[in-house]
Order: C-alpha cells, then sequence, then structure tokens
C-alpha cells in the first residue's frame, strides 16, 4: 500500500471512504455518528491545498484510506483518519499514522495529537496499540481545549471522548499561558 499526498480528484472518493467507514458506529449504538455527513468537499480541499491530506492507495491509485491532520501547538493534530472497511485491518491506517509522524517530526514537530471516542474498539484501544496515550485534563494546551469544545458543540461529547498524544522524537515542553509545562 502506498501512501501519497492527496490530489484533487480523490476528493469525492474521500468522502465515500468516509461515509462506508462511518457505517461502522451502528454497530456500537452510534447511529448518529454513521449517519452523518462527509465533511464537505471544500473544507477536504482546504486540508490539501494546505498539505495536510494524506491517502492510502492502492494498485490502481484509488484511496482506500485517508488521514487528515492540522498544525497546532508544537505538533500535528490528526483531525481524522478514515479507512474503508474493505481495507481494514490490514494496517492501513496505522501506516497513515506513521508516515504522518514521520513527516512531522522530520518537520520539527514534537507530537501527534487527536481527539477519539473512549470506548469504540477502532478508536481509542486503538490509537494505544499505535503509540498514542491519553491526556488529563490538566495537559490540554490551549488549542486542543478549543478543539474539545467546538466538538462539544457539535454534540460529539455525548459519549466519552479522550484527546490523546505519540510523542514524536524528543520531550514537548508547551506553554498553557502561566509558564512552560513538560506535560506531554
Amino acid at each position: 500500500m502506498r501512501i501519497r499526498a492527496v490530489e484533487t480528484g480523490d476528493l469525492p472518493i474521500l468522502q465515500d471512504i468516509e461515509v462506508t467507514a462511518g457505517r461502522l458506529f451502528r454497530d456500537v449504538d452510534m447511529s448518529e455518528i454513521a449517519g452523518d455527513d462527509p465533511l464537505p468537499l471544500g473544507e477536504l480541499a482546504r486540508y490539501r491545498q494546505a498539505g495536510m491530506a494524506w491517502a492510502a492507495v492502492d494498485a490502481a491509485d484509488r484511496p482506500v484510506a485517508y488521514l487528515i491532520a492540522a498544525r497546532i501547538d508544537a505538533g500535528v493534530h490528526v483531525e481524522q483518519v478514515s479507512v474503508h472497511p474493505d481495507s481494514a485491518r490490514r494496517r492501513v491506517g496505522r501506516s497513515l499514522l506513521d508516515h504522518v509522524a514521520a513527516q512531522a517530526e522530520d518537520e520539527g514537530a514534537s507530537a501527534l495529537t487527536l481527539t477519539t471516542f473512549e470506548h469504540v474498539p477502532w478508536n481509542a484501544p486503538y490509537y494505544l496499540r499505535c503509540g498514542f496515550r491519553p491526556l488529563t485534563d490538566a495537559e490540554l494546551t490551549p488549542d486542543l481545549r478549543a478543539i474539545r469544545r467546538r466538538e462539544a458543540a457539535l454534540g460529539l461529547d455525548r459519549w466519552p471522548r479522550l484527546c490523546m498524544l505519540r510523542p514524536l522524537g524528543g520531550r514537548l515542553v508547551h506553554r498553557t499561558g502561566d509558564g512552560p509545562h513538560d506535560s506531554f
């Protein structure tokens, strides 16, 4: 499986992947999540234009999974990882995470962060296996707090959620407004 930057023609395929992968949430009694609309094409295009969208592609160069991210604090925040169910359990999501981690570290980022559902098997338990760890509320940076507020406004806090971090390279020191903290 090859990983490459998302191209403009991929964007509708990414939406299809998100919808198809999202249906799995019905299996864990989260039909509201399963029925969510995919990210709009314009929003996906902004990630692509910022160089923060990657696709895992098959032999025909067609995306089977994707990851979008944003630069926050001293790291990179994983906004979305979606893997088509036909490609699940083949380390595709982990490969995307590892690819982005390597690129982020090369660019000087200290960590990958993400927010996820705590009890969904392919969410927090999966990310633990991929090298992430849960963050306590005291460890949340202002940017992560803002992300959690946006998620709460969308109703995502109806189910337990976590912020998680995967360190890259050395120790991360961030500022929370009252001095440096070694919380990561």
